[in-house]
């Protein structure tokens, strides 16, 4: 190619270059003078619970390291049996955590005095059938656990109660948006941006008093309640006389 066609060639391409350049200009001026309205709404929607996490555990003393683990091992065996025996599968059952400590009286002017021992072993479980919760943790403290550190309830799948909330999200982000637009005698031209935050979490850990698992003729009461799906979402809109 001579020095002559490719200066030729580039002079074409800078000349198609150059409308574009100060057409992509134009836009980006024309988006900075236009009016827009940046607001932010919410959908929620209420769920009822179809599972529930809870954590049980067993707690040992004894004179020796060995005989508060003995002990503790036993319990918990046992206790984890009443569990499968009451349809709680294995992935379900997870050890949370494991521990063994000395134990100590403090007296004054006095060096400390070991007593024993104290073991405890905690599992975390998920029961998917909340109808038998309360017959699961009275099965599992008659069998030897002797902890019970809280409850939480939640959804094995929230993917339609959040699409049902981003619905309610939308719907009322385009009604805030025609609001303010009437409010300043303009009108919604269009969206130029939407996104989204938050999402469905897991319904906070109650306390759950061991006490309150007192042997009865019927199963410890659970009432698992609602849980609360929300969506948060944002938009910027064009607005126009």
């Amino acid at each position: 190619m001579t020095p002559i066609i490719r200066a030729l060639i580039t002079a074409a391409v800078l000349g198609l270059s150059a409308p574009m350049a100060h057409a992509a200009a134009d836009e980006g001026r024309s988006a900075f003078l236009a009016t827009t309205l940046n607001i932010a709404a919410s959908g929620e929607v209420k769920a009822a619970p179809d599972q529930a996490s809870i954590t049980l555990g067993v707690q040992t003393q004894g004179k020796t390291a060995g005989d508060a683990l003995r002990l503790n091992r036993e319990r918990m065996a046992a206790s984890i049996a009443a569990l499968k025996a009451q349809g709680i599968e294995a992935r379900d059952i997870r050890t949370t955590s494991l521990n063994l400590n000395a134990q100590y009286v403090y007296e004054q002017n006095q060096p400390p005095r070991l007593t024993g021992y104290q073991a405890s072993n905690d599992v975390t479980i998920i029961v998917r059938d909340i109808v038998r919760l309360g017959a699961t943790v009275d099965a599992v403290t008659a069998a030897g656990a002797n902890q019970v550190n809280g409850i939480s309830f939640g959804l094995s799948d929230s993917r339609g109660f959040e699409d049902e909330a981003r619905r309610a999200a939308v719907k009322q982000l385009q009604a805030r948006a025609d609001l303010y637009a009437q409010a300043a005698g303009m009108h919604v031209a269009r969206l130029i941006n939407l996104s989204e935050g938050g999402g469905y979490q897991p319904g906070p850990i109650r306390p759950l008093a061991l006490a309150s698992f007192a042997k009865a003729s019927a199963p410890t009461p659970v009432e698992p309640g609602e849980l609360s799906v929300r969506i948060e979402v944002s938009a910027i809109y064009e607005l126009v006389k």
